[in-house]
């Protein structure tokens, strides 16, 4: 699994800054596929992108248990083609993420989200707990230094959850329609499967014009 060392994360900058991100990378803490991009995103973009915790699509709805088995085992095979942990899952899947995502948010104002969110997937998907239980986020949230009084307070927050909507809607009108989704300039990149696609795009961006 790719060490979960600090990443020099995006918050605070402002249109324009030479180090801007390049692309923004829109996720669902409680979906597999999203959990796969994460571990993945920063080496295959070659760049760290904006990390945008939103509210689009979710994991489940499966027609019948062998399409639910099918899922599972394409998720854990390309989780072990990728190098990662043995992926395990929890109890509760899909797990009611909002609370998670709530504290995600947070961590974005904070300039934590990186962190908060490698650690929130590898609750899930590397040790099978439950994200809609708050201890579990709690975990997750220490792991990226979240005071856990803060990270309760700020969940709590009517503009806290105005922000996640407010993500989530602006992530929608960029042409976001599931996640994980990078968006470089005015093109989706939809799954896990996309992220080579998405590299490619980034490259171009940096070329001269």
């Amino acid at each position: 699994m790719p060490a979960s060392g600090r990443h020099t994360e995006p918050e605070g900058r402002r249109p324009g800054d030479a180090d801007r991100p390049q692309a923004a990378f829109y996720y669902d803490v409680g979906s597999p596929d999203a959990y796969l991009a994460a571990e993945r995103v920063v080496g295959v973009l070659g760049t760290v992108p904006e990390f945008v915790p939103v509210r689009i699509g979710s994991p489940g709805g499966f027609r019948c248990a062998e399409e639910e088995t099918i899922y599972r085992s394409e998720i854990e095979r390309r989780a072990a083609a990728y190098g990662l942990m043995p992926l395990r899952w929890p109890d509760e899947f899909p797990a009611d993420t909002e609370w998670a995502m709530l504290v995600a948010t947070f961590a974005k104002q904070t300039g934590r989200v990186v962190a908060y969110s490698l650690a929130a997937f590898r609750q899930a998907f590397a040790a099978g707990r439950d994200l809609g239980e708050r201890d579990t986020v709690l975990i997750a949230a220490a792991a990226a230094e979240m005071h856990p009084a803060a990270v309760v307070k700020a969940a709590g927050l009517r503009g806290t959850r105005a922000r996640l909507e407010a993500a989530t809607e602006a992530a929608r009108s960029a042409g976001v329609r599931d996640v994980p989704a990078v968006v470089v300039g005015d093109r989706v990149f939809h799954g896990d499967a996309e992220l080579e696609a998405a590299a490619r795009a980034v490259a171009r961006s940096r070329e001269p014009e």
